[in-house]
């Protein structure tokens, strides 16, 4: 009893079509659901637009340490335009960020970091 080859081809498609739906379901769920959220403040000390193909917003916060802390590094991606927009004008200055963390993101196409910095507020 011979399987035909368009029963084959046919088969393998459908196996490619529901592990690309999966996989699309799974980053759905991990850009949407965000692990925590938070705020940390500091002086944004690098942002800058990376990448070949999937061009991401990645910046550096110098985070404001404590009297005899060593001052620690911030690394954040963003997504939204606007937001890109204002930190570019923030260089400099103290600020505060609000940020959502995601883990599990399968790829840097949608940022090097797991930290998504989401609006952007001046302290001084």
């Amino acid at each position: 009893m011979a399987i035909s080859t368009r029963k084959i081809i046919l088969s393998a498609c459908m196996v490619l079509l529901v592990a690309l739906a999966l996989f699309a379901g799974y980053v759905w769920v991990a850009l949407s659901w965000s692990y925590s959220k938070g705020e940390r403040a500091g002086y944004i000390q690098k942002f800058s637009q990376k990448g070949w193909l999937c061009k991401t917003w990645e910046g550096e916060m110098q985070m404001i340490p404590a009297p005899g802390v060593l001052p620690e590094k911030f690394l954040f991606s963003v997504r939204d335009e606007a937001v890109a927009a204002k930190l570019n004008g923030a260089m400099g200055k103290k600020v505060s960020v609000s940020y959502e963390q995601h883990k599990g993101i399968p790829t840097t196409c949608f940022g090097e970091s797991e930290y998504f910095v989401t609006g952007i507020a001046s302290v001084e």
